[in-house]
């Protein structure tokens, strides 16, 4: 065999094998975990909510920026979906970034709350003339949407599913526009996956602080860890064995 082919196929097998290497060690964390290691944050590291909130959906932004480049889509158009709690909160964070980035995002934000922090973050959304829509969009009218950010529900969710979200689930289920989740993919299980009656199937999955237990059934194009923010000791103490961010990135992809 040719000495040059010989050379490329050793180095797509050994890619490969650092694919396969990376993502076995890579720790996939259940709901207890990663309610014990938010609490951490907030009480053992001093973190606050709102600091958390502005990592998480900053990476967001950059890993969808990364699999939807302006250059390579039809229409810098998208829609983002947000839920009540901090999922959501990061929704908000990740499409005030989204339109810093040149992305032109709409916000359905079905049932919000009266928390300071989530009021600030719906203004500084408003100052930069990003719309909320009313309603949630037809299927027809989502599947013109450049991608959409599912940040509905998170590792604390648990089914069943509050009736006002539950036909925004099934337009999410049904349109052809890609979907970004935030975490979690909404209505999933934390730990074994996509419900037995069907789920959404993201095309971007974002995993946040570590990925879930049900990241180990996604079958998207895209994984992306995101919050660079975990500190050594902690990685550590719950042996996580995070991916190595590259250089100054906020995100990482996981093969």
């Amino acid at each position: 065999m040719n000495v040059k082919v010989v050379s490329l196929v050793s180095r797509i097998s050994l890619r490969f094998a650092n694919s396969i290497q990376s993502r076995s060690m890579v720790k996939f964390i259940g709901q207890d975990e990663a309610i014990n290691i938010d609490q951490e944050l907030f009480n053992d590291y001093k973190f606050s909510v709102d600091q958390l909130m502005e990592l998480a959906g900053l990476s967001c932004a950059v890993s969808i920026a990364k699999c939807y480049p302006l250059e390579r889509i039809q229409t810098n158009t998208v829609l983002v979906c947000c839920g009540p709690g901090n999922n959501g909160g990061d929704g908000l964070v990740c499409a005030r970034h989204l339109k810093l980035f040149g992305y032109c995002p709409s916000i359905f934000y079905p049932k919000r709350t009266e928390k300071q922090l989530y009021q600030n973050l719906v203004a500084q959304c408003q100052s930069m003339s990003i719309p909320f829509l009313e309603s949630m969009p037809p299927t027809k009218t989502v599947d013109e949407y450049a991608a959409v950010v599912d940040a509905l529900f998170g590792f604390s969710y648990k089914p069943p599913t509050r009736a006002e979200f539950v036909p925004v689930l099934e337009t999410l289920k049904q349109t052809k526009a890609p979907i970004c989740s935030v975490d979690i993919p909404s209505g999933w299980n934390v730990e074994t996956g996509c419900p037995s009656d069907g789920g959404i199937q993201p095309e971007l999955l974002i995993s946040l602080t570590a990925p879930k237990k049900c990241a180990q059934h996604f079958c998207g194009k895209y994984h992306y860890l995101g919050g660079r923010f975990v500190p050594p000791p902690l990685e550590k103490k719950y042996q996580l064995d995070l991916p190595k961010y590259p250089g100054t990135e906020c995100c990482v992809k996981i093969e």
